[in-house]
């Protein structure tokens, strides 16, 4: 089942987005005033790569299905399928 990772459609998430895309097996869809991130299998988004302040990066989860959060600290954010 593919996963689906939401994230508001803001300037601030977008290069966010644009690191977490380039992701093998990531497919990158809008849906209404969000980003929808699909993939099979693991994500992993390091922080420093996307240059997001912490106050950005820990708020840029809109919602998920199929995914749970492992890690979300200052050094990268990673989803593994349930």
């Amino acid at each position: 089942m593919t996963s689906r990772l939401f994230v508001l459609d803001v300037p601030e998430n977008v290069p966010i987005v644009d690191i977490a895309r380039d992701h093998p097996g990531v497919v990158l869809e809008k849906v209404g005033p969000y980003f929808v991130l699909a993939a099979d299998g693991e994500v992993i988004v390091d922080r420093r790569s996307t240059g997001a302040r912490h106050a950005v990066w820990y708020s840029w989860v809109s919602g998920l299905a199929g995914w749970r959060i492992e890690q979300w600290d200052r050094d990268a954010f990673r989803l593994v399928p349930r």
